[in-house]
């Protein structure tokens, strides 16, 4: 092929690479991840209980009854069923604490990582700013990069339990910077950002008139009676903040693929005006069947419970793994070790797959001071004892690294 396709690109595609022509380690990104799951256990997908059956029954019931129906064949408005935004505004109210109007601010998306795209691409022009944490979520950084904008990383330290620096923030601001995008909880930290430290984020946010962007996609799973509180609920901040939820997480419905976003009517009405050019609608049995798990959402409190005997396990074995640091995580169902004293991560992350045939992620995917660091979702697989069987394939190979 003589034409370089890149010279045709926009900018911000210009170096995305999706695995056909180079190694990709992030988990998501082409096939070459998913490949090696008849070879390794898969502990790098936030998604509760691969690759086991998860389907709630009542969830299953009702979107079977529903597929006999027939009406499956259509789509709904592109904005989500008014049913399904109306049990959305109802859980909104008694979890998040905000009074909503599901006509006038609520969305549905397919899937959160759509929504957290679109939420971003209303504000961001060429040349905009946007603070960024590191570690974070690594659609933070991409989706900055592919909508033409600059990411201006801040830190989060294990020294300040990866709560951010107010007094750090302000170094970093310029007359571009437009807008801070918070993944909270944080992925791949799992870190609960306190109500003190959000009170002080909304008052630097205000005082610089910054929109912010915020991911809850993880807030369903919050441990050790932490106050979780959403940053929209905040005095000043509502009119400022776009939020995004999911119901992969605490739910367990991430092969639905619906996402929600939450916004003042201002905003919301650019979202509701551009929703069919940019997400079109989400698949109508999914929507059905998010109907039926926010109706009857008890299921999650069983979910936490093993979540969290998980994460202690997996804490129990793998902190005593000499040359590893890491703290019990706060919220969802993954664990965020420091292997920097043993290699490097990317090396440590393939030894993991030869030797102990379990895939995990590369802290490297999550910003620059994640190198030295890896993920493993603890969450995957139904059987717990299946679950901690790998961490302990996982223990017993680290102990063996050969350290630099």
């Amino acid at each position: 092929m003589d034409l370089n396709i890149k010279t045709k690109l926009a900018s911000g595609y210009r170096n995305v690479e999706g695995g056909l022509f180079s190694a990709v380690t992030k988990a998501d990104v082409g096939d070459g991840f998913a490949s090696m799951q008849e070879k390794v256990t898969l502990m790098g997908w936030a998604d509760p209980f691969y690759p086991d059956p998860s389907l709630p029954e009542h969830v299953m019931s009702a979107m079977m009854e529903n597929l006999k129906r027939g009406f499956l064949a259509h789509y709904t408005m592109p904005i989500g069923s008014l049913e399904l935004r109306q049990a959305i505004a109802r859980k909104i109210k008694n979890f998040n604490h905000i009074e909503t109007d599901p006509k006038r601010n609520i969305m549905v998306t397919p899937g959160s990582d759509s929504g957290l795209y679109f939420s971003m691409s209303l504000f961001i022009n060429p040349g905009d700013e946007v603070l960024v944490p590191d570690p974070s979520y690594p659609n933070n950084f991409l989706n900055t990069t592919l909508l033409g904008g600059k990411i201006v990383p801040f830190p989060l330290l294990a020294d300040d339990h990866f709560q951010i620096n107010i007094p750090g923030l302000e170094k970093l601001i310029t007359p571009k910077t437009k807008m801070l995008v918070l993944t909270h909880p944080n992925n791949p930290t799992s870190t609960v950002f306190r109500k003190e430290n959000l009170v002080a984020l909304s008052e630097f946010i205000i005082s610089h008139d910054l929109i912010l962007v915020v991911d809850q996609a993880f807030e369903d799973l919050v441990f050790d009676d932490i106050e979780f509180v959403s940053p929209a609920s905040l005095p000043g901040m509502w009119e400022r903040t776009v939020t995004i939820f999911s119901i992969s997480k605490g739910m367990g419905l991430s092969g639905l693929r619906v996402g929600y976003i939450l916004a003042h009517e201002r905003i919301m009405d650019v979202f509701y005006g551009s929703a069919v050019n940019v997400v079109g609608a989400t698949n109508t049995l999914s929507q059905l069947g998010a109907i039926a798990a926010l109706e009857n959402d008890a299921f999650i409190a069983g979910y936490r419970t093993i979540f969290n005997s998980r994460r202690k396990l997996t804490f129990d074995i793998l902190s005593q793994v000499p040359g590893v640091r890491m703290a019990l995580p706060e919220s969802g169902f993954f664990s965020w070790l420091d292997v920097s004293a043993l290699g490097d991560s990317t090396e440590v992350m393939k030894y993991l797959i030869r030797e102990a045939r379990v895939a995990v992620n590369d802290g490297k995917n999550y910003g620059s001071l994640g190198n030295g660091w890896i993920r493993i979702v603890h969450g995957c697989l139904a059987d717990d004892q299946e679950a901690m069987d790998s961490i302990k394939r996982v223990a017993a190979a680290l102990k063996k690294f050969p350290h630099k």
